[in-house]
């Protein structure tokens, strides 16, 4: 019998393998049961382990679920380990995980792949529970190669569209990159250590430094791989063109999944990376440049799911300047309410787009409000929260990540604040567009799609003011605070504490400016913004064009190696050598038979001189070495 973690994780996988093997036969409402009353069953086993985890005084929990193999003295374990941090994270997979799944019975109720859709969401939730409940690297990265297949068969899941097939496809080459560099990581500290667990790891770094095992070299690498999980430059390519598949998928890959894989491994291993400040460093600049870097881009796009996708990896560089600067447990804070409205904004696009019949171009919306209005609210919940407006739950985790940006002793400095800041700035900028383009305004809609604009079903719409609601609230949960014993908060400079209440103010600010700024440009009339694109043609193909890193990567990399596999190993490998062998040998074989052919001719005289032939050449050899 399973025990409450191995419960949690296995329950998905069982409706992984229900519906994926017998979905099918069974009709849509026993697929929609299963898919969606698993992981809730999951979520409600979560709530017990948590209250057991808090009875103990939060002394983890660990249970051995398989012993994998055993080499020697040493054992390879299938081992589950919960703590405050892991708690959290199952908690906020399994409860927004659901909501996602449930939001899904409207979304894709007239897909033909009804199960199968629902089997790879299920798998999805099974490798992510596995990667937060993972005691050693080991079984983590089993979850975390998962999530890399899930999302390649969710992203893919129109896969006879081949544009989509490539998204796909680019995901999970894309992730194989940093995946790399994670498993050096990994094999360095084991040959260093002799162990994998996490919580041991964590224990040695904890000590002090260990010198078998270069902190600032294994933090390097295992950044690499958070940087392919997590979206982050220059390994963030994949995740705009995730956006091919079902909107749901988009939601659980951004709000509640994959993407924050990356955060979470960094966070976990803290105490590797309080030994490396060189390394905090790096994840604390690529960080806040990928943030800038995305919201730049984001700023212009007109398809309503990139403006989101873009927006997902910028917050996330949010969250790892929070890691670089030493304040785990406020990425982590930003982490959790970055799920609530992520999640809320992208299934509350997937009802846009629901309503107006698959159009996503932000340009054919407006006047939304009305028509939808449960949509609407709830989008505009969320689009205040990440912009960080006063109290909803983007603002206080934002605001943590600006003061200890500003102020921290472990990397905080004013460069990095202010090009924070400035993001912070445009984040508020961007998204008060989106909603202002989709949902204000005169209708800029074709007569047929207007004509048919509805309200989601309550499959859909209830869920979304869920998510509105833990998007509004749930900032007053104080994680940071809650996470301090596991995750210490770094120290604060001194000179700087006075500052702590103008941060909040300019924080304010930076918010409201965001919104005023684009209500002026997008509230007015559509010749405002127009004229600054006109001035600034050549900037505005630039963030258009995503500053042509796509196009960078094929010219670099793509065509040339598709040129050397061409020439080089089809050409002379394929073609000369494995093909000019073997038509050899052929060649030979044809040839040798030919001649042997004419011996067999039918003619009796022949064959008796041949014969003839060979007794005196038997004679003449016996007679040479008798």
């Amino acid at each position: 019998m399973p025990g409450l973690l191995s419960s949690i994780v296995l329950l998905p996988l069982a409706g992984f393998l229900v519906n994926g093997l017998a979905g099918p036969r069974l009709g849509r409402n026993f697929v929609s049961v299963v898919a969606c009353g698993l992981p809730l069953a999951a979520f409600v086993i979560a709530i017990n382990a948590f209250l057991q985890l808090q009875a103990g005084g939060y002394a983890p929990i660990i249970e051995t679920a398989y012993t994998w193999a055993v080499i020697g003295d040493r054992s390879f374990e299938i081992a589950f380990h919960m703590d405050r941090l892991s708690a959290l994270m199952t908690l906020i997979v399994t409860g927004v995980g659901t909501l996602i799944h449930v939001y899904s019975t409207g979304y894709m109720k007239d897909d033909p792949s009804y199960a199968r859709f629902f089997a790879y969401l299920n798998l999805f939730l099974f490798f992510m529970l596995t990667l937060v409940l993972g005691r050693s690297l080991l079984v983590l990265f089993v979850g975390w190669e998962g999530v890399g297949l899930a999302s390649y068969l969710l992203i893919g899941f129109w896969f006879d569209d081949m544009e989509k097939a490539a998204a796909g496809k680019k995901a999970f080459i894309t992730n194989r990159i940093g995946d790399g560099a994670f498993l050096l990581g990994m094999f360095l500290i084991y040959f260093g250590m002799g162990t994998l667990d996490l919580d041991r790891i964590n224990a040695a770094y904890a000590a002090g430094p260990v010198l078998n095992v270069p902190a600032v070299l294994v933090g390097i690498l295992l950044f690499i791989g958070a940087t392919g999980k997590s979206a982050q430059i220059p390994l963030h390519v994949w995740l705009p063109d995730a956006m091919a598949g079902p909107t749901p998928v988009s939601a659980l890959i951004h709000a509640a999944t994959m993407v924050t894989a990356g955060v979470y491994l960094v966070a976990r291993l803290s105490s590797l990376y309080i030994q490396a400040p060189e390394a905090s460093q790096v994840v604390a600049w690529v960080g806040v440049m990928t943030a800038f870097f995305a919201a730049t881009v984001a700023v212009v796009q007109t398809d309503i799911k990139k403006v989101l996708a873009y927006s997902t990896i910028s917050q996330l560089g949010f969250m790892f300047v929070a890691l670089g600067v030493g304040a785990y447990g406020v990425a982590v804070f930003h982490l959790y309410t970055h799920a609530f409205f992520k999640a809320c904004l992208f299934l509350g696009a997937g009802s846009v787009i629901h309503a107006l019949h698959g159009e996503q171009d932000i340009r054919k919306m407006g006047g939304l409000a009305r028509r939808i209005p449960v949509t609407f609210a709830t989008f505009a919940v969320a689009t205040a929260a990440i912009a960080g407006l006063p109290p909803l739950a983007g603002f206080f985790s934002k605001d943590e990540i600006l003061w200890f940006a500003f102020s921290s002793n472990s990397g905080g400095n004013t460069l990095l604040f202010g090009i924070a800041a400035l993001t912070a700035l445009m984040t508020a900028f961007y998204m008060f567009r989106l909603l202002w383009l989709t949902f204000f305004g005169q209708s800029r809609m074709s007569a047929e799609t207007s004509k048919h604009v509805h309200e989601s079903p309550v499959s859909m719409t209830g869920v979304l003011v869920v998510l509105a609601v833990l998007s509004a609230v749930g900032g007053f949960f104080s994680v940071p605070h809650f996470l301090e014993a596991n995750l210490p908060l770094p120290a604060v400079n001194e000179h700087l504490e006075s500052m702590e209440k103008p941060l909040v103010y300019a924080s304010v600010l930076i918010a409201l400016a965001g919104l005023a700024g684009a209500a002026w440009f997008f509230g007015g009339p559509s010749s405002r913004a127009e004229s600054v694109r006109a001035a600034f043609p050549r900037l505005h193909r630039l963030l258009s064009g995503k500053y042509y890193v796509d196009e960078l990567y094929a010219a670099v990399i793509a065509r040339p190696l598709e040129w050397v596999s061409s020439n080089v190993f089809l050409r002379l490998g394929d073609r000369m050598l494995l093909d000019g062998t073997l038509h050899g040998f052929a060649a030979i074989a044809r040839r040798s038979a030919g001649l042997l052919a004419r011996v067999q001719t039918g003619n009796l005289n022949l064959y008796l001189l041949l014969a003839l032939g060979g007794v005196a050449a038997a004679v003449a050899w016996s007679a040479l070495h008798g």
